[in-house]
């Protein structure tokens, strides 16, 4: 198996993310698993902040995400919606993509997200973008466009063959992220990790990013600042301070640290505290 699914506990990981349906590889049942990781893992880099190496072996991502009830990034978030996928009967390729999320220049391609077969169709799926990321797969073909939740996304195919993933904001389509389809293995993202969990200018090495999509909401902290932003567009921000900031992490993205953990988080980088 390409993503290691003999080596996943199904029974712990549907539990953790709250699913009790059917579980067969058809269309509704990679809408029903999306949706129910991506509502119930968040999105955050707190390994990188406490010092330790982010690993994607299943063992460790199912110890850390399934286990501990931590959330994770996209290699990590991934990863293990492939395993899962791929135990239950789907046919999944990873691919890369570059994030533009309102950059004045090209990326590199940073980014993991999955190409899956259901229905006779392929679909766009990635559970790991964090809060402006699908809520379901979307269809991978040139002018998808569907609503999820209160949210609504589209792809388009540029002149370079790229497809892009776009989100509705209150004043017109936002580019998430561009990608083409040429399939990357796990040892690519390997590569991949080591940069963006590393490199001295990597967005996710010098605060903490925190993010969780719901139906409704979109939430992120970055460093002290937390952003909820409902369907309108118009954020509700304040900072956050180091009194309250653990009962935000439990409360807003559903993340426990041990009073450790916590410590080190706090010492390391809220200083001042």
């Amino acid at each position: 198996m390409t993503w290691n699914g003999e080596a996943l506990d199904t029974e712990a990981y549907l539990a953790r993310i709250g699913y009790d349906g059917e579980v067969k590889p058809d269309l509704a049942t990679l809408r029903a698993l999306h949706r129910a990781h991506v509502t119930a893992i968040p999105f955050e880099n707190l390994e990188i902040m406490l010092g330790r190496p982010v690993l994607l072996d299943v063992a460790a991502l199912q110890d850390k995400m399934v286990r501990r009830r931590r959330g994770g990034y996209c290699y990590e978030q991934n990863h293990l919606f492939a395993a899962a996928l791929e135990r239950f009967g789907f046919t999944v390729a990873g691919l890369g993509a570059r994030v533009r999320a309102g950059a004045s220049s090209t990326r590199p391609v940073t980014h993991m997200l999955l190409k899956v077969e259901a229905d006779g169709e392929l679909w766009h799926c990635d559970v790991g973008f964090g809060g402006e990321g699908l809520l379901e797969p979307l269809l991978l073909r040139d002018g998808a466009d569907a609503r999820q939740g209160e949210w609504r996304f589209s792809l388009e195919r540029e002149p370079s063959g790229e497809m892009v993933l776009r989100t509705e904001h209150p004043d017109g389509w936002f580019d998430l992220y561009a990608y083409a389809q040429t399939p990357y293995l796990p040892v690519d993202y390997t590569v991949m990790n080591h940069y963006t969990a590393t490199y001295p200018l990597s967005p996710f090495v010098r605060r903490p990013v925190l993010q969780r999509a719901t139906p409704e909401l979109r939430r992120r902290l970055t460093g002290a600042h937390l952003s909820v932003t409902g369907p309108d567009g118009k954020p509700d921000e304040r900072e956050v301070s180091v009194d309250e900031l653990r009962n935000v992490l439990a409360g807003q993205f559903g993340i426990e640290l041990t009073d450790q953990e916590f410590a080190d988080l706090v010492q390391a980088h809220y200083p001042g505290a």
